[in-house]
Parts: C-alpha cells; sequence; structure tokens
C-alpha cells in the first residue's frame, strides 16, 4: 500500500481527468525549472522525483523502454552512480573560440 494513498487533493479527485494527465501534472510540477537548475542540479531526491514522474508518464504513453530509462536515471541520482553535469549555459571553460 502507498503510504500516502488515504491523502486526496483537488487533482485527484477530478474524475474527468485521465491517469495519463495526473502523470503529466506531476511530471510538470517536479520538473526542474531552467531558472532553477543550479539550486538543484545537486538535489538528489528533485533529480529522482524528475525522472520518476516523467518514467510513468512514458509507461502510460505504451513506451516502456523509454519509462525504463527514466527509472535507471533515478536509481542512479539515489544510489548516487549519477552527478549533475557542467551548467550547459557556461559552457567548457577550457575550451577557447
Amino acid at each position: 500500500m502507498i503510504p500516502f494513498a488515504s491523502q486526496t487533493s483537488s487533482l485527484v479527485s477530478h474524475p474527468e481527468l485521465s491517469a495519463l494527465e495526473l502523470a503529466q501534472a506531476l511530471a510538470e510540477r517536479l520538473a526542474i525549472a531552467p531558472q532553477d537548475w543550479h539550486r538543484l542540479k545537486g538535489n538528489r531526491q528533485a533529480q529522482a522525483g524528475q525522472e520518476l514522474a516523467a518514467a510513468l508518464v512514458y509507461l502510460l504513453k505504451d513506451n516502456p523502454q523509454e519509462a525504463l530509462t527514466h527509472v535507471q536515471q533515478a536509481e542512479g541520482w539515489l544510489d548516487r552512480s549519477l552527478s549533475a553535469p557542467p551548467c550547459p549555459t557556461h559552457g567548457n571553460r577550457s575550451q577557447k573560440a
């Protein structure tokens, strides 16, 4: 049993929303926005949550291989085998144009 299953939210109480729509809303909520990247790049829980929400969306879209890729990424964040890449907007300072 999911420990928080007894808790309800206004989003879940709308029966017209499909499981996919709920998963997409969760993925949007957990996505790390570009302006938050520096602050959350090392936050393993935030990174893993983002990946797991994306995995759920792909699973519900009947794309298990892509879902598995995101589950594996989440696992890497949680077991510390992954770390954040360098900031994409700063580039590699050792390279000169």
